[in-house]
C-alpha cells in the first residue's frame, strides 16, 4: 500500500485507496494502455516527417509546402482539442480517447491511397481533428485516477510512449519508403495504430473519479478564462509553444540537410537517425520522476539547457556531432515536456482537461506555425538559419522558466 493509504485520517485513507496505486495490477494496465496510446499518437502524427523530401519530389512542392502535411495535422489537432476536452467532460475520458485513436488510425490508412497533394493535406488535417480527443484527455485521466505521488512517473511513461511512437513511426516510414514506397509505409503504420487502439480499449481501467457534466458553453469558457488568468499556468502554456516549435522545426528539416552533401545519406539512413528518440523514453520517465522529488523549477531549467546545448551541437558539418546533438536535444525536449505536462495537472485544481487542452493547444500551434516557418529559414540560410530560429526559442523558454519559478502562482 502507498504512504497515503497507511497514514492520515480514515477519510483521507479511504479517498487515497480509490486512486490507482503504484505496483497494483490496475497501475500496470493503465501504463500499458497509456503507453500504447502515446505510441500510436506520435507514430500516426509524425509518420510524414521523414517523408517531407519525398513529398517535395513526388508532388513538386517546396519544403515549406511539404511541411503542411504535418502542420495541417497539428494545427487541426490544436484547434479541436478544446472541443474534444469539453466532449470528454460529458461522454467520459475513456470513450473519447478510444474513438479518437481508432478514427485516427483509419484516416492514416486513407492517407496512403489519396492521389493528389491537396487531398493528402486534407486527410492529414482530418487526422488532427480525430487525434484531438486523446492528448489533453489522457493528461486529465492521469491527474484524476493515479495516486498523486505517481502522477509524474505515469505521465513520464505516457510521454515515453509518445517518444517511442515518434521514433518508430519516423524510422519505419523512412526505411519502408526507401524500399517499398511511402504509401505502403503509411498504410503499415495505420495498421499498427489500429492494434494500439484495441490494446488501449482492452487495458485502460474505467474512470472512478470522473463526474460527467452536461455540455454547456458558459462553464467551459469560464474554465478556460480561469486557466488563462492564472500566471503560473500561462507561463506553462507559453513553454509548450516554445518547446514544441523548436523541436519540430529541427526534425522537419534535418532530413533535407542529411540527404544533401556533404552527408548525402539515403532515405533509409536518414530514417535511422530517428533512433535517437530512444533517449527520450528514458528522459521523460527519469526526469519526470526526478522533478517530483528534487523540484520542478530546477529540473525543468536543466532540461531546457540540455535541449539548447543539443541544438548547438548539430552545427558542425560532422555526422557524429549531428547525431550526438539530435540525441541530446531529444533528451532535453522530452524531459522538459514531461515535467511541464505533469506540472499542469498539479497546478490546475479544477477542469484539468481544459488546462491540459490549453497547454497542448499552444504546444501544437508551436509545431504548426514554427515548423512551417522553419522552411523559410532553411531556404534562406540553410541549417544555420534553422539553428538560429530554434536556439532563439530556447532562450525565450529559459526566460519563461525563470518567470515561472518566481511566480507566486507557480505550484511547487
Amino acid at each position: 500500500m502507498s504512504r497515503e493509504q497507511t497514514s492520515g485520517t480514515p477519510t483521507e485513507r479511504a479517498f487515497a485507496s480509490t486512486h490507482i496505486a503504484p505496483g497494483s495490477a490496475a497501475f500496470l494496465r493503465t501504463n500499458l494502455a497509456l503507453f500504447a496510446a502515446g505510441f500510436a499518437t506520435f507514430a500516426l502524427l509524425y509518420t510524414v516527417q521523414p517523408l517531407l523530401p519525398i513529398f517535395t519530389s513526388a508532388f513538386h512542392v517546396s519544403p515549406a509546402e511539404s511541411s503542411l502535411s504535418l502542420s495541417a495535422t497539428t494545427a487541426a489537432l490544436a484547434a479541436f482539442m478544446l472541443v474534444a476536452s469539453g466532449l470528454s467532460e460529458s461522454f467520459g475520458r475513456k470513450p473519447v480517447m478510444t474513438a479518437s485513436l481508432l478514427a485516427s488510425a483509419l484516416l492514416q490508412l486513407l492517407s496512403a491511397v489519396v492521389p493528389a497533394w491537396w487531398e493528402l493535406v486534407v486527410v492529414r488535417a482530418l487526422m488532427g481533428v480525430a487525434l484531438s480527443g486523446l492528448p489533453a484527455v489522457a493528461m486529465a485521466y492521469v491527474s484524476e485516477e493515479i495516486e498523486p505521488e505517481a502522477v509524474g512517473l505515469t505521465m513520464g511513461l505516457y510521454i515515453g510512449g509518445n517518444c517511442f511512437g515518434g521514433m518508430a513511426g519516423r524510422l519505419l516510414a523512412g526505411v519502408l519508403a526507401d524500399n517499398f514506397g511511402w504509401r505502403l509505409a503509411t498504410a503499415i503504420i495505420g495498421a499498427i495504430g489500429i492494434a494500439c487502439g484495441i490494446i488501449f480499449a482492452a487495458s485502460l481501467p474505467q474512470s472512478r473519479h470522473f463526474c460527467p457534466r452536461a455540455l454547456a458553453l458558459a462553464p467551459l469558457l469560464g474554465a478556460y478564462r480561469a486557466h488563462l488568468t492564472d500566471s503560473g499556468l500561462s507561463w506553462l502554456f507559453a513553454e509548450g509553444f516554445l518547446l514544441m516549435g523548436g523541436f519540430v522545426t529541427i526534425y522537419n528539416y534535418i532530413g533535407y540537410r542529411l540527404l544533401a552533401p556533404p552527408f548525402s545519406l539515403s532515405q533509409a539512413e536518414v530514417g535511422l537517425i530517428f533512433a535517437v528518440y530512444l533517449v527520450g523514453i528514458f528522459a521523460s520517465a527519469w526526469m519526470g520522476n526526478l522533478a517530483g522529488r528534487a523540484g520542478r523549477p530546477r529540473i525543468f531549467r536543466a532540461a531546457l539547457l540540455i535541449d539548447l546545448f543539443g541544438i548547438l551541437l548539430t552545427l558542425p558539418q560532422n555526422l557524429g556531432f549531428v547525431i550526438l546533438g539530435m540525441a541530446v536535444l531529444t533528451f532535453g525536449f522530452f524531459a522538459a515536456h514531461s515535467i511541464a505536462s505533469s506540472w499542469i495537472g498539479v497546478r490546475a485544481r479544477d477542469a484539468r482537461a481544459q488546462a491540459s487542452a490549453l497547454y497542448l493547444l499552444l504546444y501544437y500551434l508551436g509545431s504548426s506555425f514554427v515548423g512551417s516557418a522553419g522552411g523559410f529559414f532553411w531556404t534562406a540560410w540553410d541549417w544555420q538559419g534553422v539553428i538560429g530560429l530554434t536556439a532563439s526559442l530556447l532562450v525565450l523558454a529559459l526566460f519563461a522558466a525563470h518567470r515561472l519559478a518566481h511566480s507566486a502562482a507557480a505550484d511547487e
